[in-house]
């Protein structure tokens, strides 16, 4: 805003005395004072305003002009309180140091002077922001979010955020505890409809036509986006689309590294040699002398494979971890180096905090031991059968991490799929199939006889049948597999071929 903007509007009544050929000056803030040395309180640009009480004489206005003149401010607005004049040595003054002067009205109270102008001020800032959002978003250079966010926070005073669903910090305008980005991103996925305004906080999706919010990233203003003028209103759209643009930048799905993410995992599923898999970790950026989690994840219902991917990585980076992912199926697999002992618990707790936002989906984690490259395979099945067993149980958003396998399991989660199906069915199949015919429920039995260590007492008790049907029932077992349960060879072949199933 320029200076001889004010001339513009009749509700100032404002008029030029001294200076008309310096009204082209930019007009940052306004300032009213009755100090008569302020210059240490100014910061160069604003428009003063003064009723002259610390006029005693003709000396103080040159005291006081030079002053201005030296803080470098736009211009002057006076007028004597009691006369409503202004005095001539004052006008000399700034004549001499080339300090525009205007005559306020004597009717007119500066606050309202200042009400006016701040607002015009504000207007003007807010469609010069809204330009350069708009350029941004068309040239998006690659500098992320945080210059365009700092410009908000200093050109318009307005500290706004662009926050991941996990609570993770993606940019802001000035520094945001974790806790409080926590709290955003329990607001953003617990809102009924966005956007809204809550504790204290506006709320913005960034995608929200096409993404799932626990999928999307959000941008947070400070206050009520209900108390703004309409001039503002447009900024949080535009600001969204500059996060969108950002967001797809940071996308790696369609890099050349995203593209050797996918591809490493499934060479690792395939059982892919060590000589194949070592280029393609340092290609992804890891180390192949730490050693390697795997993660595995899936969701059932509401998100698609795409938003999956972003979901895990989302934890993983707000685990503090930087992971390679790929998606098999309907089933995201990360790998990531084993720096963090206390992993399971950090990605728990993500997957806890994101749970209010997955709709109708159910999201199931599988976490494995530390491993070499050599073994990534068995970690990938260890952290899968960890996943499968997640989804056993009751909670929404089920996290199992490796010291919840029994060792078996890490036995068995090295061993081939078609192995592991083999096995089963030719322990399992004839008895489930004796089952369907007879309703006799032998692999019920079989799974209580085994629990009670073969003990005939205990296990008729627990099924509460007479323990020569029981011991028929084993009998039964026995002809039809061909296997002895007084052999205890044969009891692990069953038990391990129960924890396959």
């Amino acid at each position: 805003m320029r200076l001889n903007a004010l001339l513009d509007m009749p509700e100032l009544g404002l008029s030029a005395v001294v200076g008309h050929d310096e009204l082209d000056r930019p007009l940052r803030w306004v300032v009213t004072t009755d100090l008569l040395d302020p210059g240490r309180y100014l910061s160069g640009g604003e428009l003063v305003l003064t009723g002259l009480i610390w006029r005693n004489g003709p000396d103080d206005s040159e005291t006081f002009v030079a002053a201005l003149a030296a803080a470098g401010v736009s211009g002057l607005g006076a007028c004597e309180a009691s006369s409503g004049e202004l005095p001539p040595d004052l006008v000399e003054a700034c004549r001499r140091h080339r300090v525009p002067l205007f005559h306020v009205p004597q009717a007119l109270g500066f606050a309202e002077v200042t009400e006016h102008i701040v607002r015009r001020l504000s207007s003007a800032r807010a469609s010069d922001v809204k330009a350069v959002l708009d350029r941004h978003r068309q040239l998006v250079s690659g500098a992320g979010l945080d210059p365009v966010l700092k410009m908000l926070g200093s050109d318009l005073g307005m500290r706004c955020w662009v926050v991941t669903p996990s609570g993770r910090l993606v940019a802001g305008s000035h520094p945001l505890p974790d806790d409080e980005a926590a709290m955003l991103a329990r607001l953003f996925l617990t809102a009924k409809r966005l956007p809204c305004s809550r504790g204290g906080f506006s709320l913005f999706p960034v995608d929200e036509q096409t993404t799932s919010r626990v999928a999307d990233w959000f941008v947070a203003f400070e206050g009520s986006y209900e108390d703004w003028p309409d001039e503002r209103r447009t900024l949080p759209g535009e600001l969204a689309a500059v996060a969108a643009l950002e967001r797809m930048r940071l996308d790696d799905r369609l890099s050349p590294e995203g593209r050797i993410a996918q591809e490493l995992v499934r060479l690792v599923l395939t059982d892919g040699k060590p000589s194949d898999i070592l280029p393609r970790l340092e290609v992804t950026g890891l180390s192949p002398a730490e050693g390697f989690v795997a993660v595995a994840a899936m969701a059932n219902g509401g998100l698609r494979p795409g938003e999956l991917r972003v979901v895990v990585k989302d934890i993983l980076q707000s685990c503090t971890v930087t992971p390679v992912i790929g998606v098999v199926e309907d089933e995201a697999i990360a790998l990531i180096p084993a720096t963090d002992l206390d992993l399971t618990t950090r990605i728990r707790a993500a997957v806890h905090a994101l749970a209010p936002g997955l709709g109708g989906s159910r999201m199931t984690v599988g976490v494995s031991g530390v491993a070499p490259v050599e073994g990534l395979r068995g970690a990938v099945e260890e952290a899968r059968y960890a996943r499968r067993m997640a989804e056993g149980r009751s909670e929404p958003d089920a996290v199992v991490g490796h010291d919840e396998l029994a060792t078996h399991v890490l036995l068995l989660a090295s061993v081939p799929d078609d192995v592991r199906h083999m096995f089963r069915v030719r322990l399992l199949d004839p008895l489930r199939s004796y089952d369907q015919v007879h309703r006799a429920d032998l692999v019920r039995t079989l799974e209580a006889f085994l629990l009670c260590s073969g003990s005939w007492t205990k296990c008729a008790e627990l099924l509460h049948v007479h323990v020569n049907t029981l011991r028929y029932r084993i009998q039964r077992i026995q002809d039809l597999t061909g296997r002895d349960l007084s052999r205890l060879e044969d009891r692990v072949d069953f038990f391990l071929a129960l924890r396959l199933g």
